[in-house]
Parts: C-alpha cells; structure tokens; sequence
C-alpha cells in the first residue's frame, strides 16, 4: 500500500466520527495549553527576576560581616563575637587592583521631617560611589560628593517619590530636613528606579555612611557593595578580597557574594518553579493519551472486518500497525496545534489584562510541546495498532 493512501485511509477514518475524534483531541489541546500557559508564565517571571537583579550590574561583588551565607546581620543591630565592617576595610578593598567602585552600606527605616511634613522610608548610609555602583542617575542638583568619610558633611538625596511627597512640585535644594535628631541638608534628587521584587527604590533617601553610623548608633557597616573591572574572572576578585579582609581581621569572619551566585541561585530555583508548574499541567496530557487508547481501541473493534479485509488483500502487517499509529499520532499533532495556539492566546491575554505579570513563551517550549503531543499519541496507539496488526484474516472477516 502506498504511503498517500495510508494517509488517506487514516483521515478518513479520523472524519468519519467527528465528535469522537475532536473529544479525542481536546484532551490533548487542553494538555498542551495548560502546560504552555503555566510555563509561559513561568518563564516570564523567572526572567523577569534575573532582569529586576541585573538592573544594577553583573559585576557585582557583596560583603557582609559574619561568616554565613545569607545576607548577613540582622539589621536590629543586636551585638555579635564577629568583627564589624569598618569604613576603613572599605577604603582598603578600594586599592585593589580589580575594583572600579565601592559603596559602604548602612540602612534603616526613619521618619524624615521636610518642609513641614513627615514620611516613615528607608534611609541609606553611602559614598559618592554609589551612583557607579547601582547604576543610578541624578535629576536634579547633585549626588553626595567625594569626601573623607570620617569629615563627611550632613547632605541627604532624595528618591523621586519621597521629594514629591515632602515637597510636592516645589524644587527642594538647599531645603533642610531631619531625620531623629540630626538635620540634613538636599543636595540632590534621584531619578525614577521603580520597584525591585516589591520594595519602592524611589521612596529613599541617601545619606553619608559615616552619617547613617551615627544616625543609627552602629560601630560597623552592614555591607560593601564593590565593582570590579569588565573581562575580570569573579572568583579571581573574591580571591583578592578574602586576602586583603583576612589580612585585616586575622580570620575569615565575613561572607562574599557576586552577582553571579546570586544569578545562579536564582535561576536554579526559578528554573525548578517552571517545570514544576509544567509538570501539573502535564497532568492533562496523561489524561489525553488515555483517552487517545480508549478512542483507538473502540476504533480497533469496530473496524475488525476491514482490517480483515485489508490483510485478505495482502496488506502486510506493518501497514496495518502504520495506519493505526498514523491515526493515533494526527489526533495528538493536531490536538498539539489547537492546544499550542490556545495557550500563547490565553498567556497573551493575561499579560494583556495583567501587563504587570510577564509571559514568554520561548521557541523551545513551543517545540517540545508540540513533540510530547506526538510522542503521547505514539505510545497511546502502539497498543491498539499492533492488537489491529495481528488479527488472523479470516477471524476478522468472521466477526462481522
């Protein structure tokens, strides 16, 4: 038998029992567009994380006190055997070769009184560097300027949104502002950085280091933010860190992170999110090829007296078993098709309701779905078509 009447024979026998055949193949579609929808999502947030992180750079490089690995001492300030970070170990980290630019950090929550109102935000204790650092930019006026830190004068930044909130369209430079108990005078308004992973980076105001220190009673920093040089191996900075912090403290009582464990971190566990909400939707998919056995095995044995008729004919067993498996394969392929479309619709659609909410649907996604599809019809049919392949003729033709 030739290849094109196999085929003809197959979708005729799929059209003649429409409704059969389509419930057949929504199982399928349904399958594949609730995997293609949870991934896409999926996907779209776990790249949109890895965005949201390198907004400020890859060449990254934390420090905090205490040897562990999370994100180091409690902000409480409760006291602690490990040596605090100084603004000196900053200094030192500085004239590494490798380093560009260096932040010391320190933050806390405050009320800042201005212009005769009162706003709870974040205050951070920074340099000059810091603009370097996070990849920020100045609005207006100027950012804290390059001084001693010890001798630092009392300049406070504004996020966009806190100016706005203190000062409304007034232009606030040179305006006076207190947080506790010290005045602060506004040198500068930042641009608009928006949200990462949920926290307002516009409702800020930044402060000198040594400032922050006294502002909120603590002997040590509680990170340094490096940048080291493009082209630069990571773990090559991290090496000539540790040396340099070691040679000062006497023992590694501090915890490196770069860019790159925390983008690792992530993407390992973003990664695991998005086969895992795959794999509930694969659920369907199971469904699918069970239906596809039961729809194929009916199929088997309504169709025994052609099947008969076609070995009588001297139709050799494989094209039998083709014809059967080609059958079972269309349904899935086109179940596949209707299912590939309705869930890049539907992920389009919440993206287009939600536009905070991302979706992608990569390339490869779209292909290995569609494979799985084929694949399940593939197994769903073997069993039906070699029950059909090894009829006896005669026996067939009788059981009519």
């Amino acid at each position: 038998m030739r290849i094109e009447d196999s085929i003809l024979l197959a979708w005729r026998a799929i059209t003649a029992h429409r409704l059969r055949s389509f419930l057949t193949l929504l199982g399928i579609a349904i399958g594949i567009a609730a995997v293609i929808l949870l991934t896409s999502i999926g996907e779209g947030i776990h790249r949109f994380v890895l965005a949201e992180f390198t907004q400020f750079g890859t060449n990254v490089i934390v420090i905090a006190p205490g040897k562990t690995k999370t994100a180091g001492p409690h902000p409480s300030g409760i006291p602690t055997s490990v040596r605090p970070l100084t603004l000196e170990d900053a200094r030192t980290l500085l004239h590494l070769p490798e380093i560009i630019a260096m932040t010391p950090v320190v933050w806390g929550n405050s009320e800042v009184n201005g212009n005769g109102r009162l706003r709870r935000t974040t205050v951070y204790g920074v340099n000059h560097a810091m603009l370097q650092v996070f990849k920020g930019k100045i609005r207006s006026g100027q950012f804290l300027p390059e001084e001693e830190d010890d001798n630092a004068r009392a300049f406070i930044v504004l996020g966009p949104k806190l100016k706005h909130e203190l000062f409304g369209d007034a232009n606030p430079l040179g305006a006076r502002v207190r947080i506790r108990s010290m005045q602060f005078r506004v040198i500068g308004v930042l641009e608009s950085k928006g949200q990462f992973l949920g926290i307002d980076l516009d409702d800020t105001a930044f402060v000198p280091a040594a400032r922050a220190m006294e502002l909120y009673n603590r002997d040590g920093l509680m990170e340094i933010h490096l940048n080291y040089r493009e082209g630069v191996a990571a773990k090559e900075v991290s090496a000539s860190i540790k040396n340099a912090l070691k040679a000062r403290h006497g023992r590694e009582d501090f915890t490196i992170t770069t860019q790159e464990d925390m983008l690792r971190t992530l993407s390992k566990i973003l990664g695991i999110l998005t086969l895992a909400v795959g794999a509930l939707g694969s659920i369907s998919l199971l469904v699918g090829g069970v239906g596809i056995i039961t729809i194929m095995t009916i199929a088997v044995t309504e169709r025994t007296s052609e099947i008969g008729l076609l070995v009588a004919l001297g139709a050799q067993r494989r094209t039998i078993l083709g014809i059967f498996l080609g059958e079972a394969m269309a349904l899935s392929a086109l179940g596949g098709i209707i299912g590939l479309a309705c869930g890049i619709g539907l992920a389009q659609l919440i993206h287009l309701i939600v536009p905070a909410l991302p979706v992608e649907t990569p390339l490869l996604f779209v292909i290995l779905a569609e494979a799985v599809a084929i694949s399940i019809g593939l197994l769903a049919g073997v069993l039906p078509a070699r029950r059909a392949a090894g009829l006896d003729a005669v026996d067939a033709l009788r059981a009519e």
